[in-house]
């Protein structure tokens, strides 16, 4: 009968984990597509402008997301986690007083942050030598943004506290949404019909992040509206037996914020090791136009950046839905289940991302062509950009992992370790591969993380590595069969379809996807890997489509 219990609820948290990390997966892939799609008129409507332009929002955006995880102090993360905590001992109205200190807080530290940014935009501005005017008017357009989006996050954060991803996922749809409309309307006005400054579409596109957030917001109040009633009973159903004062509310908030803010910026941080090393390093080795090496810049730091974060936001949903289900078990001494977690949380990623990058890499050179324009060189940096996806998502999922557990003093630490490695690596990485040097250095900063994380985490909470192991192994096997497949295929198509024209280049993709795509699902339900890392739910489903493996 115990066993049984424990069964059941063990299954329980494996649906709950599949359910939220699908809502939130929803909205990640949607927002990341529409992100990812809305360059491909954006791009075209640039003109000659295309690279210089991405590269001036790529430096503006690696800077403006390190305020926003400043300007959010990683509060929203710290809310999802302490309401989980304090929902699971039936002290509901703790957590909704912690949402309302953290609103508090959010608009302040917006205000602040939001003015620093504005006017520290012409010393931040730098490529490595000097300020730049474009960057200067490019960056504080993004400050704006600032003032808001925090309020939006840590909505979210209470939502996620609760295990309910539904309003995150739809609101970060809805907020995407409404900024690539106003991106694309502002681009076609300036550049298309008033013909005018690159620089000025730019800044337009950039305000956009204020315009999509005043429209996220407005989602997740409804939700909160539509849901009062069932939040209202949880709290007055509380036990009421925790009295926490303010001045600890607040001292909770900050202590569990400060590493969030740290962890959270851990990509941001590597990117923003090649946004002011990059220049001035390759500038020793080659001789080029500054304009030049910012386009290649922009090669890696946007173009194919933008493409492989479609595929790393799936583990940016695992993440967010792994924090509150680990901070609980671990709350209530549970670690049966920690264990489970953490190898559900690692097998469903690599179930996922595995074949994503492998896929994305086989069809990379169409896919950019797709997106951007034909350009070689651009194809091999989202090659092996594609691979580096790999270690972006595993880092993204095994540090949230480690602040679900409260182990966060250990997740800097590893941090530290792997940007003391990339920092080392960089130049001679530079001198080494040139335009490929700095994504070698993070995967190597990022593997060193990895490593080490994994080993903390079976030593401690003796998690199933060697279980994760062979589901790992079956998982490459399959990718690299399906990426073989995708390779031959496209090799085919490319007799009959140019991969240097646009639309003959999407028919490559969408064909190669779709056999890729059917592969890997057959290889996976007929060993039954699907059902081991999915949950028996996938035989019913496959049982409803009447599909026999």
């Amino acid at each position: 009968m115990i066993e049984n219990e424990s069964n059941l609820e063990n299954s329980n948290t494996q649906d709950t984990f599949i359910k939220g990390s699908a809502w939130m997966t929803f909205g990640s892939i949607a927002s990341r597509i529409l992100g990812a799609l809305y360059i491909i008129p954006w791009y075209a409507w640039m003109g000659n402008y295309g690279n210089i332009a991405n590269a001036l929002t790529a430096r503006s955006y690696n800077i403006y997301s390190i305020f926003i995880l400043i300007s959010t102090a990683g509060i929203p993360g710290a809310i999802a986690k302490q309401v989980a905590k304090y929902n699971a001992l039936n002290e509901y109205g703790i957590g909704r007083k912690l949402f309302r200190k953290g609103l508090l807080l959010m608009a302040i530290l917006g205000i602040v942050s939001a003015m620093v940014m504005y006017f520290a935009a012409p010393i931040l501005a730098s490529n490595g030598s000097q300020s730049d005017p474009r960057q200067v008017a490019v960056m504080r357009s993004l400050s704006y943004a600032i003032l808001i989006i925090p309020i939006l996050s840590i909505i979210r954060g209470y939502f996620q506290g609760y295990a309910d991803m539904m309003p995150s996922a739809v609101s970060q749809f809805v907020e995407q949404l409404a900024r690539v409309v106003w991106m694309l309307l502002t681009a076609f006005v300036i550049m298309q019909m008033q013909h005018g400054s690159y620089v000025h579409a730019v800044i337009q596109s950039n305000l956009a992040a204020a315009i999509g957030a005043v429209f996220g917001i407005g989602v997740l109040v409804w939700f909160l509206l539509a849901r009062k009633n069932q939040l209202d009973s949880l709290v007055a159903n509380s036990n009421n037996e925790i009295n926490v004062s303010t001045g600890s509310l607040f001292a909770e908030i900050i202590e569990q914020a400060i590493p969030f803010i740290i962890i959270d910026s851990g990509i941001q941080l590597f990117y923003l090791v090649d946004q002011y090393t990059f220049h001035p390093m390759i500038a020793q080795f080659v001789s080029a136009s500054s304009d030049t090496i910012e386009g290649w810049y922009a090669l890696f730091s946007l173009n194919a950046n933008k493409l492989i974060m479609i595929i790393v936001s799936l583990a940016s949903a695992m993440a967010v839905t792994a924090i509150p289900l680990l901070s609980a078990a671990h709350t209530q001494g549970d670690h049966k289940s920690i264990s489970k977690q953490i190898s559900n949380t690692i097998d469903l990623f690599l179930f996922v991302m595995v074949p994503a990058s492998f896929g994305m890499a086989a069809i990379s050179t169409p896919i950019y062509t797709v997106f951007y324009s034909y350009d070689p060189l651009g194809s091999s940096v989202l090659y092996l950009s594609s691979f580096t996806a790999i270690s972006l998502g595993l880092f993204t999922v095994l540090m949230a992992i480690l602040q679900g557990l409260s182990e966060n003093g250990l997740a800097i630490k590893y941090l530290v370790l792997g940007l003391i490695l990339k920092a080392i690596l960089q130049f001679p990485m530079i001198y080494l591969f040139k335009v490929y040097g700095p994504l070698v250095a993070t995967n190597l900063g990022m593997l060193a993380i990895i490593y080490l994380a994994i080993k903390h985490l079976e030593t401690k909470y003796r998690f199933n590595l060697a279980r994760t192991g062979r589901r790992f192994l079956g998982i490459t096997v399959f990718s690299i069969a399906m990426f073989l497949v995708v390779m031959g295929v496209e090799k085919i198509l490319m007799i009959f379809l140019s991969p240097a024209r646009r639309f003959s280049a999407l028919a490559i993709v969408v064909i190669a996807v779709v056999i890729g795509g059917i592969l890997y699902a057959y290889l996976t339900l007929k060993t039954k890997l699907a059902q081991k890392v999915l949950g028996q739910k996938v035989e019913s489903i496959l049982a409803k489509l009447h599909i026999r493996v």
